[in-house]
């Protein structure tokens, strides 16, 4: 597979991107930091003990990691305790480090559009209010400044006013939007919009659809259909199915994830709104349980708030204590 080609104007990317890091570290630790900042209250006289991992242990469930995962973390921080290593506040501030590494690391892969086959179509799913649409358009923006010629597809035939959102993306955009009028068949609108796509030699189609609550099994239902539809047209269609999450529902978010994946099988995860309430706990949760790749998180509204996913950076902004904002 061959990554996105580089853009003409490389130090304004990197530009760009240092200036989303600087952000995503600003809005996760927005008043206190619920890691790094917390350590030194956890352990006043520098001593490193059961008591403190105990403590430690309540501030990660409490930043919406979620029980399981923080188990494993504290688990793995007691043996290092038990073997002496864990000396002083450095050596469990970079312990952490690791943990948290050890299970970001693996989901860290960043979405790869191959030069075949054509077009690349990416199915984008999630519940409504995620930002799945917003999502739309930043992709198509990022994938049009890399070269690529997009084309996106109006699923959500259940909402006008989603077609409409998805029309006005297109027109900024510049890119062709295949809809239908509202109560189409979703798989329909896709099936048409992969066959125009392949006659106009476009490179990646997004494909929009309606929210799903994912304890509606009918709902969940059609979004295999369209998987199944879009399938008899290019067997190995969609090539990949973007769930798009929003990162201040907390574990519900994750409750979310494990029924989309087992419904449809998951290819890549956009996590939006990390500037909420969760404080980035949860993205640690979907990627210890379900070990799918992490493609773009962001933080805000604007195009530059979405960036692709990188471990290291991320790490830092939740350990990145209140001193350094």
């Amino acid at each position: 597979m061959a990554m996105f080609k580089k853009k003409k104007n490389p130090q304004e990317d990197q530009s760009s991107r240092d200036g989303f890091i600087k952000r995503l570290r600003s809005r996760l630790n927005r008043g206190d930091s619920w890691l790094t900042y917390d350590l030194t209250k956890l352990a006043p006289g520098g001593k490193i003990d059961e008591d403190v991992l105990e403590q430690l242990e309540t501030q990660l469930v409490s930043a919406d990691i979620g029980v399981d995962t923080t188990e494993r973390i504290i688990n793995g921080l007691q043996r290092r305790l038990d073997r002496k290593e864990l000396k002083d506040i450095e050596a469990l501030g970079a312990s952490l480090r690791g943990a948290l590494l050890d299970i970001l690391k693996p989901v860290e892969q960043p979405l790869e559009i191959p030069d075949a086959p054509r077009p690349y179509v990416i199915l984008m799913v999630g519940i409504n209010g995620a930002g799945k649409t917003t999502t739309i358009g930043k992709l198509a923006r990022r994938f049009l400044d890399d070269g690529l010629t997009v084309m996106l597809a109006a699923g959500d035939t259940f909402r006008a006013a989603a077609v409409e959102q998805l029309q006005v993306w297109g027109e900024r955009n510049n890119v062709p939007v295949i809809a239908q009028k509202s109560g189409a068949d979703p798989a329909a609108v896709i099936f048409d919009a992969c066959e125009a796509a392949r006659a106009r030699g476009i490179d990646v189609l997004l494909a929009d659809t309606a929210g799903r609550l994912q304890t509606q099994q009918g709902l969940m239902d059609e979004l295999a259909k369209i998987k199944r539809v879009i399938g008899k047209l290019d067997p190995g269609a969609p090539h990949e199915i973007m769930l798009v999450l929003d990162a201040s529902l907390g574990q519900n978010a994750l409750v979310q994830a494990e029924k989309f994946h087992a419904s449809l099988g998951i290819t890549g995860i956009t996590i939006t709104k990390l500037d909420g309430t969760a404080k980035g706990g949860i993205l640690l949760s979907i990627a210890d349980r379900l070990k799918v790749p992490v493609r773009f998180i962001g933080v805000g509204e604007a195009a530059e708030d979405m960036q692709p996913f990188n471990a290291e950076e991320y790490v830092a902004a939740l350990l990145a204590g209140r001193q350094d904002n």
